[in-house]
């Protein structure tokens, strides 16, 4: 082999032992480690923890807050955040069931009965992300205030319209996150297309980069002549469509709906994004980071059960996730200022 071949085959392994090292630190590599350390140890220990119905199950019921996470990282990309979304996806499930119910009540056919209690919640959580995204953008209020506002609105006016009734005798057919496909359920395909989708929106388009530029200075990226409303409302809204899905993906997974607001749902949201390498300064992260954190806390919770501890310990690990993200976040940043 001459020197030059010998130079270049030497350049071309550097360069990919660096780009091996970049992708090895990445969160979404040391959530997918974490995933496979865990189903390693929790399966030789149990191995009824690595049955497939069990997998499955997890999945399934977990898809949902994958989905929301997908909107809620959008929104603390730009450096903001939505407390509502626990209480919009409580709203707009109970809004999916009644038009179930009204709508099949009044004789039409049964595909238009179950499309309609589908799509009009989407709408809904559109409508919430844009009332949202209009206070923050236009209005200049700080995100943490609006959103805490609407959570109480949401949530207050559910339980006077819905009394915390459940809604029985849904359609046939309504139901579609218990279907599967290919062995696979419904919910999961929902979760790995729309993550997929997410990612390659948020890297290759326009709107997408901007959501990145304004949460990492938005003034700068005011400066070089983005419209940061726009942007802010574009991501409030694009946020309430995953909201909107989210909650049809929950309210479909059993043959009954409860007209109440999930006990602290909105912070699973958030701390699947978190967790799952957003930056809650803004301006870094991706949806597959948070998809791989919302899949790994669910699998920790039942991973303890497994194991024979008591699931309150989920709490704790979460936090110590949390803090251990939000630090390594911080170091990161003012390495990169030293720089």
């Amino acid at each position: 082999m001459s020197a030059a071949a010998t130079a270049r085959a030497t350049t071309q392994g550097g360069r990919f032992l660096a780009a091996t090292r970049r992708l090895l630190g990445t969160q979404e590599a040391l959530l997918l480690i974490l995933l496979v350390v865990l189903f390693i140890g929790v399966g030789l220990n149990n191995n009824q923890f690595l049955a497939w119905n069990n997998v499955s199950d997890l999945f399934n019921v977990n898809a949902y807050i994958a989905v929301a996470a997908i909107g809620m990282s959008m929104i603390i990309i730009t450096g903001n955040i939505d407390i509502s979304v626990g209480a919009a996806i409580g709203v707009l499930v109970t809004l999916s069931g009644y038009v179930a119910l009204g709508l099949d009540d009044a004789g039409l056919p049964l595909p238009i009965v179950n499309i309609a209690a589908w799509v009009v919640p989407v709408f809904g959580g559109m409508l919430i992300g844009a009332i949202n995204g209009f206070f923050v953008a236009y209005l200049r209020i700080p995100a943490i205030v609006v959103t805490l506002g609407t959570f109480s609105i949401l949530k207050g006016g559910l339980i006077l319209v819905a009394g915390g009734n459940t809604l029985y005798d849904l359609p046939e057919g309504y139901s579609i996150a218990m279907d599967d496909l290919a062995g696979i359920p419904i919910a999961v395909w929902i979760m790995i297309v729309l993550t997929v989708v997410a990612f390659l929106w948020m890297r290759y388009s326009r709107t997408g980069r901007s959501q990145y530029a304004v949460g990492g200075n938005s003034e700068a990226a005011r400066l070089s002549g983005l419209d940061t409303r726009r942007v802010l409302m574009t991501t409030f809204i694009l946020s309430g469509v995953f909201t909107g899905i989210a909650a049809v993906m929950y309210a479909t997974q059993f043959q009954t709906i409860q007209a109440v607001v999930t006990p602290g749902l909105e912070l699973q949201v958030i701390t699947a994004s978190v967790v799952g390498g957003v930056s809650i300064l803004g301006g870094v992260g991706t949806v597959i980071g948070s998809t791989l954190a919302a899949i790994l806390i669910r699998f920790i919770g039942s991973a303890l059960v497994f194991v024979n501890i008591s699931p309150f310990w989920v709490k704790a690990i979460l936090g110590v996730l949390i803090l251990v993200t939000v630090l390594s976040d911080v170091v990161r940043r003012r390495r990169q200022e030293r720089q």
